[in-house]
């Protein structure tokens, strides 16, 4: 039997044994059209591209999902990639399953200026999906983790940004629908892409440890099981080590060794009731030591995501820390598979809670936050929201409000209504007057104090306040309320920034340059522009950036215009004959000169004289490194390092083969040349630092140098500096090579 048929086989027979009312003809029809559409598709394995929607399926029957869904599933790439459109898969399988695929598709459709932006664009498209029909992302996460499963075939660099997305937006969106299976395997295979070198370690660190492992967990698990049999209690015991992002998280986070992880082991108590998971509490606490502070009980307070257990971390006799969580089938299930274990359709099986406004109300602040920040603010908060531990607090009236953790007064109070955020005058917690920074703890009763008089929210609770809903009902506030205040304050802080920049007012306003200018902003008016900086929706520094990077590029298409005006007026002069008539034809036609001609910038190109040179940026080459040149359009030649990837031969059009010339470099004089580095480090203190000082102490100028954190344990910076040839850059790059926990210097390329 054919492997695809047999998969597709046992496929439905996963199916028929948790929804035995399935439409097997229809289910049937589904493969079938799916495989004929994708027929003659491959794979970058090179297996048939219907491998690819069948494991989606199989991944979305994993989590039981309904039959429209697995459907879905099998067809998701039909419309995006094939012939196939919305109207024939509604007309064959109907509106709903026209609609989910139609929803998966339009999540992966738009081109974005940046990479923020596209990241935020995609994110909100996942969340009003989301709030439409939850469905969508349940098979979008599904198509995701088979992506990553097979992630080995894509480049390098595609792997990379394929990890990253997945690290920072499907992850903690796996987290908040509760589907912590999921999740864990997206935050492991993500790690082998960003950090192949610490993933191998916790690899081969729990390979090497495994049998101890294995001996120790099966003691525990033993004792609990004989003691939970001596006191009557029906229970399943079982072991699990963490799993290696986890790991990943608490060694490179907190710099710790694998020793020092509190939490390494984790078993879990499932129970048939509730009466029961708290009476294997109390056997528990007496076989072992509890460890003061580490208890949570999450059945009486559960988790945004229905999450529920009771956690409590103990130690046993030989002295290791392990956690035990204890918990019935039902949340189990639920905390196995989250938000998806309980959408079903058939039946009468659907979940009343299930897309009320409480369950859903954390996508709709999303939602709304993204409306008035920037992208690069909003990914930020967004993080905080989808991905951080909660805090667990209560109103006076018993009712209970989960928050971001460090989360202060500020955030409850918005928390609870925008109006009692603005007409706060204060705050108590247990009846205890505190300050508005304090931050918050589990279980602690929060009361806000207002005023009808109160003059609204201070600008210093933007930086009190943790979680994005509060700031962003706190930056709408001074938009609605202090307008023409907003933009004194923020043409002030524009102008202190233009001045330290350098810059002047007057040489933005010109007639020519205001409408790039704030074309560059994403502003209609200047005053619209001062009114977000006043209000905190921008800020002047980041205006003032985006706004020299913009004069910049005039600075150059100016240049670049006028250099190719010229070019193009020296290449007419050299064609002109200089006799006419009879005279002309004694002269002997010219013949082409092929001797290498000096030019600008240390390049000289054979065939030409006096024309304008470039750089390339995607490769910046200095002297030392072999190059090639590209006539371009109007713009002189642009030289690039051999082995770009720009230049690769599967790169040139036949049709533009004239246009490579030979480059070579000479002694002109010029002292430096612009290039860049990017460099992958684990994530440290001091490590800005160490690779200043050691940039420093090279001795070359440092252009620009931009770190920043990528998931957790793991930094990325880009270095953009001027060296004199091959040979000092080489130097620099061994310099940097050799600092702690940097693992990779490169030039960037491409």
């Amino acid at each position: 039997m054919d492997p695809i048929w047999e998969r597709y086989e046992a496929l439905k027979d996963k199916i028929k044994e948790y929804d035995p009312g399935l439409d097997a003809k229809r289910l049937d029809d589904a493969f079938f059209y799916a495989d004929n559409a994708h027929n003659g598709q491959l794979r970058k394995d090179g297996s048939p591209f219907i491998t690819h929607p069948l494991a989606v399926a199989e991944i979305a029957a994993d989590l039981e999902l309904d039959e429209d869904s697995i459907i879905a599933a099998l067809l998701h790439d039909t419309v995006e990639d094939t012939s196939a459109t919305y109207d024939e898969v509604s007309k064959r399988f109907g509106k709903s399953v026209a609609d989910l695929v139609d929803g998966v598709t339009k999540l992966t459709k738009v081109k974005y200026v940046s990479k923020e932006e596209e990241q935020m664009e995609n994110l909100r498209k996942m969340l009003m999906a989301m709030a439409k029909d939850i469905r969508v992302i349940l098979i979008k996460i599904c198509d995701r983790l088979h992506n990553m499963r097979t992630m080995q075939y894509q480049s390098p660099k595609k792997q990379r940004e394929k990890a990253l997305e997945t690290m920072e937006i499907y992850a903690p969106i796996a987290h908040r629908l509760g589907m912590q299976r999921v999740k864990w395997e997206l935050e492991d295979t993500s790690l082998q892409y960003l950090d192949p070198v610490g993933y191998e370690e916790i690899s081969k660190e729990l390979a090497a440890r495994a049998a101890a492992h294995e001996e120790f967990m099966a003691t525990i698990q033993k004792k609990i099981e004989e003691r939970l049999a001596e006191e009557g209690i029906k229970a399943t015991v079982y072991g699990r080590i963490k799993h290696a992002y986890s790991i990943y998280r608490k060694m490179y986070g907190q710099n710790k060794t694998m020793d020092e992880i509190f939490d390494l082991y984790a078993f879990r108590v499932i129970v048939d009731d509730i009466p029961s998971c708290y009476n294997v509490l109390g056997c528990i606490h007496d076989m072992f030591k509890p460890v003061l502070g580490r208890f949570k009980d999450y059945i009486g307070t559960p988790k945004p995501n229905m999450y529920q257990s009771l956690h409590t971390t103990v130690i046993g006799q030989e002295g290791l820390p392990f956690e035990v969580q204890i918990r019935t089938w039902e949340m189990h299930h639920t905390a196995e598979y989250g938000i998806a274990a309980h959408w079903k359709y058939k039946q009468g099986m659907a979940n009343k809670d299930l897309g009320s406004e409480s369950t859903f109300e954390w996508v709709r602040k999303l939602l709304e936050a993204q409306q008035t920040t920037d992208a690069e603010e909003f990914l930020r908060s967004m993080k905080v929201d989808l991905f951080s531990d909660e805090v667990f607090v209560f109103t006076p009236n018993g009712d209970i409000i989960n928050l971001p953790s460090g989360s202060t007064p500020i955030d409850f109070a918005y928390s609870i209504h925008s109006a009692v955020g603005n007409h706060m005058t204060g705050a108590k917690v247990n009846g205890r007057m505190v300050p508005f920074d304090t931050q918050l703890q589990n279980g602690q009763i929060v009361e806000v104090i207002t005023s009808k008089t109160a003059k609204g929210p201070s600008r210093d609770w933007m930086k009190l306040c943790k979680s994005n809903e509060a700031r962003n009902k706190i930056r709408q506030w001074f938009k609605k309320e202090r307008r023409e205040e907003n933009i004194a304050t923020g043409r002030a802080a524009f102008e202190s920034e233009l001045r330290h920049s350098g810059l002047s007012l007057s040489a933005i306003t010109g007639e020519e340059i205001l409408p790039h200018v704030l074309k560059k902003v994403r502003f209609g008016t200047l005053d619209e522009l001062y009114a977000a900086i006043g209000y905190g929706g921008m800020t002047a520094q980041k205006a003032v950036v985006r706004i020299k990077d913009e004069l910049a590029r005039l600075d150059r298409v100016q240049a670049e215009r006028a250099a190719a005006e010229k070019l193009a007026q020296d290449q007419q002069n050299e064609t002109i004959m200089p006799n006419r008539g009879a005279a002309a034809k004694q002269t002997p036609a010219p013949v082409p000169d092929k001797t290498p001609r000096h030019s600008s910038n240390g390049i000289m190109v054979e065939g030409l004289d006096n024309c304008l040179v470039k750089f390339a940026k995607c490769c910046s080459p200095v002297p030392g490194d072999p190059v090639v040149g590209f006539i371009t359009r109007g713009f002189g030649v642009s030289v690039h390092r051999a082995d770009c990837p720009n230049c690769a031969p599967s790169k040139r059009r036949p049709e533009e083969a004239g246009r490579w010339v030979k480059v070579s470099w000479v002694d002109s004089g010029q002292t430096a040349y612009q290039t860049a580095l990017d460099l992958s480090a684990k994530d440290r203190d001091g490590l800005t630092l160490d690779i200043a000082m050691a940039l420093s102490s090279a001795k070359v100028k440092v252009n620009g140098l931009n770190v920043h954190a990528a998931p957790d344990g793991y930094a990325l910076a880009s270095i953009l500096l001027e060296v004199r040839d091959q040979a000092e850059l080489t130097s620099v790059i061994n310099k940097l090579s050799q600092l702690q926990g940097v693992y990779q210097v490169k030039r960037t390329t491409g």
